[in-house]
């Protein structure tokens, strides 16, 4: 027992610098003895109430605090034990008692003071552990806030919050070797705990968030009109973003000025990863998926007022925080969904026009109007179109609008041209002209009494004319397709207004969408409309002129002697023509394709004087019957007034009454006037050969080829003769 207690009093009066002194204390027990003090602390609490002092406090405290010589203790050592028995207290007695969080804190306070100025090693070692202990226990909590408090208990968050920062910034900035290698202005411990509080709680609220939207979107599954899990997910993160803001960012406010906006960003993120997964998916427009994208876009609306509205007081006004939300694109999704919609509309309604057209028969008998049913369909499909992209459920009609206008557009324009397309035009039915020869003289039977192979001006036919025999060119079928396109032109008007009505109709319609009325008007069709009426009614006209009649105009008329070929059976068939013309023709074209056949008329009429062949010939007496025939043509079309006002014959007229004089003016004449043109146009002396002139298609008096044509066919010797001298031309072909 001796040898015991001698080794015994020798440990215990050791002290840390090795010399011995009057008191004894375990040197080598500092945690033995911290927890034998904390168990004299826990004396200071009430038997019967264990989260209240006992009245007696300051005297135990007085007594208890004899014991720092036996134990090797001191303030410093006091503060920190005392700091943890408060914690453990509030703790183990349901943490519920705010005034011994309080007081934790409180206490936590001058252990704080205390770190700054105690260098002590074995104190540090102890501080360590002691504060671990503490902010491993409140962090357990803080970063998953969510799951620890609510509205009923947040008044503990905001004491438990005040610890954790306290017990994080003695840990960081006055233990840390880590800290002091760094700048201090380069780190802000309580913000940087703050933040990692927020965006763990709330990545683990977004997780158990989404977890319950998907067991609920499996729940009701089999139910009508369920709504996809990111649709809510997405009202479940806006409820918990409102509590948010509501509730826990108030507290944590105090700590972090941008509270609610790094919990809205964190949330935003947590979302957008969902949802950009989502939209790689996407591949057509779906209500779900339209569902999904309007509330993701609703929602990412709703973070960003909540960051605007916390950051009003920031230093920048929030730009951090606001960047930190890369925007959804939601409505752009939208939009491109919308436009694949469209795109695969529009192709659809495209394929359906090749494939009726090709079945399109231009029938007058189709319908009573005189238009084709294939044109009433494409109508329809339009409005159709129309109707379903205006009850597409998004929140951008207006703004697409001109897409699905310029789709539809397109498709009435590509109707109109595959309408129009083989119908010919002027150039297609008006015939080659022969080449220039010369009158044989003495006889208007040129060839009598010979064998002839052919007419020599059918030879000369357009080719094009030749091979165009399908019947749904004829004049009955032109007529149908040009009421086809005048019907089309007459219902743009309705269907702009009935757009104007679906756009008004449409929740996403503001005022401003009516302003820019170019938006909802058709600009290609209708110009194609005007173009192909105007296009089909000159194929009409010279089609009826130098095909449907070419064998009493370019094959009869004036062949031979002109006295027995006149003018008369063109007139005839010419007339019934024009009467079929009148009933079939919409009467708004009417007068527009019945001008047409007159300019056609006229031109063939010219055509049959100055490139007639060698078949025409003409003396100065025939210029009479020429001038005559000509006004018996321009009165069918004047009808003694019921026909086309006599303003406009005269003005189509024009040139061929230039041209007539021309027959009447004698031979010698002609040759002068036509050696000065021709010296003036090309720049010719009087000894030099005169060039030969081309062609211009322009026929005129004063114009070279027009007067070398009027001499090729005068029925005279001088005229035969100049030609044969001048430019050796033939007899005959």
């Amino acid at each position: 027992m001796q040898v015991l207690r001698s080794a015994v009093m020798s440990l215990a009066n050791r002290s840390y610098d090795e010399s011995y002194v009057d008191s004894c204390h375990w040197a080598d027990g500092i945690p033995l003895n911290l927890r034998l003090y904390e168990m004299l602390l826990q004396s200071c609490f009430d038997a019967n109430d264990e989260s209240s002092i006992i009245e007696e406090f300051d005297e135990l405290m007085e007594q208890i605090k004899k014991t720092w010589g036996i134990l090797g203790l001191n303030q410093t050592l006091h503060n920190l034990c005392f700091t943890w028995v408060l914690f453990h207290r509030f703790v183990v007695t349901g943490q519920v008692d705010l005034d011994l969080l309080s007081a934790t804190d409180g206490q936590l306070a001058e252990v704080a003071k205390d770190v700054k100025t105690t260098k002590d090693a074995e104190y540090s070692k102890v501080l360590s552990s002691t504060l671990t202990s503490i902010l491993g226990w409140a962090e357990k909590r803080l970063l998953a806030y969510h799951e620890t408090f609510d509205r009923g208990n947040v008044e503990t968050m905001q004491g438990i919050v005040s610890l954790g920062v306290a017990v994080a910034k003695i840990l960081v900035e006055d233990i840390s070797n880590e800290y002091r290698r760094r700048r201090r202005n380069e780190v802000n411990v309580v913000r940087e705990r703050i933040e990692t509080y927020i965006r763990s709680s709330l990545r683990t609220a977004f997780a158990q968030i989404m977890e319950k939207a998907d067991s609920s979107r499996r729940a009701c599954k089999n139910q009508p009109n369920a709504l996809p899990v990111l649709a809510i997910l997405a009202k479940d993160v806006g409820s918990v973003a409102v509590n948010e803001k509501q509730v826990f960012s108030p507290i944590l406010k105090r700590w972090h000025p941008l509270a609610a906006g790094l919990a809205v960003a964190t949330l935003h993120a947590c979302y957008g990863n969902e949802l950009k997964q989502f939209i790689s998916g996407i591949t057509e427009l779906t209500p779900d998926a339209v569902q999904v994208l309007r509330a993701a876009d609703q929602l990412e609306k709703d973070l960003v007022q909540i960051a605007v509205e916390d950051s009003v007081e920031s230093d920048d006004g929030g730009k951090a925080i606001i960047r930190e939300m890369p925007p959804y694109e939601a409505e752009g999704a939208i939009a491109n969904l919308v436009k694949i919609w469209i795109k695969t509309r529009i192709d659809r309604l495209k394929e359906w026009v090749d494939r009726n057209l090709q079945q399109e028969l231009w029938s007058a008998q189709a319908n009573q109007e005189g238009y084709a049913p294939s044109a009433v369909e494409v109508l329809r499909i339009i409005n159709e179109t129309l109707d379903a992209f205006f009850q597409l459920p998004i929140p951008m009609h207006p703004a697409l609008l001109p897409e699905v206008m310029n789709g539809l557009d397109r498709c009435l324009q590509y109707y109109v041209i595959k309408a129009k397309s083989g119908c010919g035009s002027r150039n297609t039915f008006v015939p080659t002209m022969p080449a220039l020869t010369r009158c044989t003289i003495g006889s208007k039977f040129q060839g009598f009494g010979k064998k002839k192979d052919k007419s020599p001006n059918s030879q000369k036919r357009n080719p094009q004319v030749a091979t165009n025999g399908d019947s749904s060119f004829g004049i009955p079928q032109l007529c149908v397709r040009i009421n086809t396109l005048q019907w089309i032109l007459g219902e743009f008007d309705v269907l702009e207004k009935r757009i104007i009505t679906l756009l008004r109709n449409s929740e996403s319609a503001h005022e401003e969408d009516f302003s820019n009325g170019l938006a909802k008007k058709f600009e290609l069709a209708p110009a194609a409309c005007l173009e192909g009426i105007q296009q089909l009614c000159e194929a009409a006209a010279y089609r009826i002129v130098f095909h449907d009649l070419s064998h009493v105009l370019w094959d009869g008329l004036y062949v031979g002697d002109p006295a027995s070929s006149r003018i008369e059976p063109f007139l005839q068939e010419l007339e019934r023509k024009l009467m079929f013309i009148s009933d079939t023709v919409h009467e708004r074209i009417r007068t527009r394709i019945i001008t047409e056949i007159m300019r056609a008329s006229f031109d063939g009429f010219l055509l049959v004087l100055l490139a007639g062949g060698p078949s025409r010939a003409f003396t100065r007496k025939d210029s009479q019957i020429i001038e005559d025939d000509f006004k018996f043509l321009k009165e069918l079309f004047w009808a003694n007034g019921d026909g086309l006002p006599s303003e406009l014959i005269d003005k189509f007229s024009t040139t061929a009454r230039s041209i007539l004089p021309l027959f009447r003016t004698d031979t010698e004449s002609l040759i002068e006037q036509f050696r000065r043109v021709t010296m003036e146009s090309y720049k010719s002396s009087a000894r030099s050969k005169l060039p030969l002139p081309p062609t211009s298609g322009q026929w005129n008096p004063s114009e070279p080829n027009t007067l070398l044509r009027a001499l090729c066919h005068r029925n005279d010797e001088s005229a035969s003769k100049f030609l044969k001298k001048t430019y050796d031309l033939p007899k005959k072909l």
